[in-house]
């Protein structure tokens, strides 16, 4: 089986080693932390051309990041030699949502326009960490933040890759200094 590396879904990222048993620090990138990373489930990782399966054998959490050990991996060496890496799966294992509810890879490259129809930017991300989640928006302006709440998100058409926004007065003003960004992906 063949799979497409860039058809998957982003669920985290090896922060680094952890102890000398070849146990991983996740950076997950994911609302369901507790189910994507459990104990027999598998994810993905790329080694130059090579997309590599990597089977969970275990998980603890600390400070709502996993701490993971693969049965692909056995030693620290390995451990160390996973740090930054991309942890994925395909776009097929992930659940259904209910009505309303969008995975952050389904927002990331939608135009954003107001009501009245001016282009706002297009969304390059969504972060956010438990709470209000916010379309992260390249703006000609510069970046641009904004809420991902009904009230300001009037319509999301995923088809036509729009979501149409009803702004409060000087939201589209604010331009927050460049930063790192971490966020989550909703329920991937």
């Amino acid at each position: 089986m063949t799979l497409d590396w860039e058809a998957m879904v982003l669920v985290g990222r090896v922060a680094r080693a952890h102890g000398n048993r070849g146990r991983v620090i996740v950076n997950p990138d994911s609302d369901f932390v507790q189910d994507r990373f459990r104990p027999g489930n598998t994810l993905y990782i790329r080694h130059g051309d090579r997309v590599e399966r990597m089977s969970i054998r275990d998980v603890r959490f600390h400070q709502h990041r996993p701490i993971v050990a693969f049965d692909e991996v056995a030693t620290m060496t390995e451990a160390e030699q996973l740090a930054s890496a991309e942890l994925r799966v395909p776009m097929d294992t992930l659940e259904r949502l209910p009505a309303g509810v969008f995975y952050h890879h389904e927002l990331t490259g939608c135009r954003v326009e107001t009501v009245e129809g001016a282009v706002v930017g297009t969304v390059s991300g969504v972060e956010g960490d438990g709470g209000v989640n916010r379309l992260v928006v390249d703006a000609h302006t510069g970046e641009v933040l904004v809420p991902l709440v009904d009230e300001i998100c009037v319509q999301i058409d995923l088809a036509a890759a729009v979501i149409t926004i009803d702004p409060p007065e000087g939201l589209l003003d604010l331009n927050p200094p460049p930063r790192r960004r971490t966020g989550t992906c909703r329920g991937t």
